[in-house]
């Protein structure tokens, strides 16, 4: 059983102020039960276009379609996701370079519960990696800024960046 807590809240809120800064008008997900708190801002936001979608590689297309149309795209998704979106991300935004600020709940990790997470949980890192994607893992503290820092990145230099939210970010209040 998951239970929502405030510190969701308040770790969500950072993040969505640095999507904000950073410019993010379009957003893709695939639901994940940290992410909930944080697609409830976003889908509450007026001023951002929220596509909810059933696979990340999905949600990587449309991404690049609202990039075409003038939007600066984000997606939301869990790092299990990953693995589907690779091709996408390779041959589509990489290939064109197409900016995409990726949020990824990154399951699997310390603290990790569900045993069928800790496979991908231990690959998201090197998988990353090795598509020559540039990511963080952001304290709390310093969510908001990086969130921002992020997406200027992937926009400036055209390419998909990632941001990785462990199950210890959705623990702490700092």
């Amino acid at each position: 059983m998951n239970v929502r807590t405030d510190r969701d809240d308040v770790n969500s809120e950072r993040i969505f102020r640095g999507l904000k800064r950073g410019g993010i008008d379009f957003v893709t997900s695939v639901p994940c039960v940290k992410l909930g708190p944080l697609l409830k801002l976003i889908s509450d936001d007026p001023d951002v276009v929220h596509v909810p979608v059933t696979r990340e590689e999905e949600g990587v297309g449309v991404c690049a379609g609202a990039y075409m149309g003038g939007k600066r795209p984000a997606i939301l998704m869990q790092n299990s996701g990953l693995g589907n979106s690779v091709n996408a991300l390779t041959s589509l935004n990489m290939l064109y370079g197409i900016p995409l600020l990726m949020i990824i709940s990154h399951r699997g990790t310390m603290g990790e519960k569900v045993d069928g997470q800790v496979p991908m949980g231990k690959a998201t890192v090197p998988l990353l990696d090795a598509i020559g994607i540039e990511h963080w893992s952001p304290d709390p503290v310093d969510s908001e800024d990086r969130v921002a820092k992020a997406a200027a990145t992937a926009s400036r230099e055209r390419k998909p960046v990632a941001l990785l939210f462990d199950l210890e970010y959705w623990r702490c209040r700092s």
